[in-house]
Formats: structure tokens, sequence, C-alpha cells
């Protein structure tokens, strides 16, 4: 298989993988069926869990990777996102958080001497035009707690993805850096211990949400990392609150209108124009 086609469908599972992981997460907290520092250690837990049965299959032993630093994104951004579902609505979590990643990732990448061509820039302004179409009518005024909280879990998430883009084992790193977030989860559970809240169904999305759209999410984006420039990589996370969207229709019964079909248009428009550009680096 050619490497570009490679990194689209790898790319466009994970992109998928976290729109759903974003779904569970809404479903579990909006009820609320479960606590945000429960859902956290369970997403967590589980996670590693199934990476640990999926490494210990594939090589007969359980041998992970990864490293502390990466963990520790992966941990901030887990628990920082569930918190910050407190405060937020679902468009001005989601508008924080895909920003602070676009940010840190644009940041990263513009001191790695990548540079955007004209083209480039006018796909992310549509892109980034076609995601505020999509979420400014939801926006209220944010709380500051939870915008900072979102702020922080984005800034978290960009570093552990371009942490990724090396690795030449995405599975093990993976594996590794679950198995070394769930403990420091547990101990924030502990912590909130007298917010303890748990049903059946909170745990059930919690497990989903860690073993499916996060463990198996993640190795995907790893795997699709390597062939991704900071930039790219930035922006084609634009589309994950569009397909989370369009996820709504489907599996929460939300309505079809207009407003969605442009901003999908002007959002994915905007990142193929990005991707049909190749950067420069600086001489």
């Amino acid at each position: 298989m050619p490497a570009a086609l490679r990194t689209a469908l790898l790319t466009t599972a994970a992109m998928i993988a976290f729109a759903t992981n974003s779904i569970l997460c809404r479903l579990a907290l909006a009820n609320p069926a479960i606590d945000p520092a429960s859902f956290t250690s369970l997403r967590l837990a589980s996670g590693a869990a199934a990476l640990a049965l999926i490494v210990g299959g594939m090589r007969g032993r359980y041998r992970a990777g990864g490293d502390w630093t990466a963990a520790a994104m992966l941990f901030l951004y887990a628990v920082l996102f569930s918190f910050a579902y407190l405060y937020l609505t679902a468009g001005t979590g989601a508008l924080i958080l895909f920003g602070a990643v676009q940010l840190t990732m644009f940041a990263v990448g513009l001191r790695a001497g990548e540079r955007f061509r004209p083209l480039s820039w006018l796909g992310l302004a549509l892109a980034v035009a076609g995601l505020v179409y999509l979420v400014l009518p939801g926006v209220a005024a944010p709380s500051p707690l939870g915008a900072g909280l979102m702020a922080v879990a984005g800034v978290a998430w960009g570093v552990y993805s371009l942490r990724g883009r090396g690795t030449s084992d995405p599975l093990g790193a993976t594996a590794g850096n679950f198995a070394r977030a769930a403990p420091l989860a547990l101990l924030v559970s502990v912590v909130f211990i007298a917010d303890f809240d748990l049903t059946a169904g909170g745990a059930a999305l919690a497990v989903a949400s860690g073993a499916l759209a996060s463990g198996l999410g993640y190795v995907i984006w790893y795997a699709a990392l390597g062939g991704l420039s900071a930039t790219r990589a930035a922006t084609v996370q634009l589309s994950v609150p569009v397909i989370a969207a369009f996820g709504g229709v489907l599996l929460l019964s939300e309505a079809i209108t207009l407003r969605l079909l442009v901003s999908t248009v002007a959002t994915l428009g905007g990142i193929a124009l990005v991707l049909s550009q190749r950067g420069k680096k600086r001489c």
C-alpha cells in the first residue's frame, strides 16, 4: 500500500475514534452516569488492560514502551478534559480544546522550521471558520475555571501527539503510556472520593471509551503521525468536532441542519487544502 494512502486511512480511522470517544464522554458526564474522576480512572485503566492483552497476544509477551513524559501528558489531557466538562457546554469545550491543540502543534512546527504556503494558510482559515460556524451559536460565556482546564488539556494532548510522531513502536508506546497514566488517575479518584458516583451505564461508557476509542484509537493515531507534519497533524484534528456532531445526529437523534452541512464542507474542505500543500523547511 502506498505510504500516502496508508497515512490517509490511518488518520481517518483515528479521527473517527476520537469523535466516538467524545460522544461517549458527553453521554457519560451529561446524564450524569458517572463522576469525572471515576470516568477518567476507568477510561485509562481499561485502555491499559486492552492494550496489554493486544501486545501480549501479538508478541507472546508484554513489553511496554513509552515514557513518563508522554504518560503525564496523556493523564493531564484525560483528567482535565473530564473535569472541564463540569463547567463548559459541549460547543465551548470543543472550541477551546482544539484551539489549544492547534496552537501547541503549530508553535512546535514553526519552531522546527515548518512553513506554510499561502494556500495552506487559506485552507487553515477556512477550516477554523467552519468549526467556529458550527459551535459558535451554542457557545456560552465560559467559566474561567472550565476554560483554563480545557485549554491545558488541549496543550497536553498536543504535546502527547507530537511525542508520538517519531516512535517506531506505536502499539508498545501507547500501552506503556496508558499503564503509567492509569495509577495517576486512580490517585485522583481517591482525592475526589467524596464525589464518587458510578452507575453500570456510566462504567460501560468509560470502559468503551478507554479500551476502544482511546486505546486502539491512539495506537492508530501514533501510527499515522509518522506520515504527518506537525501543522498537518494539528489541522486534521479540526475534523473531530464535525465528525462528533454527525455522530450525535446518528446516535443521539440530533437534527441535521443547513448550518451543520455548511460547516462540514468548510472544515473538511479547508483540511483538504492544507493537506494538498507540502510544507517547506528553512534552509
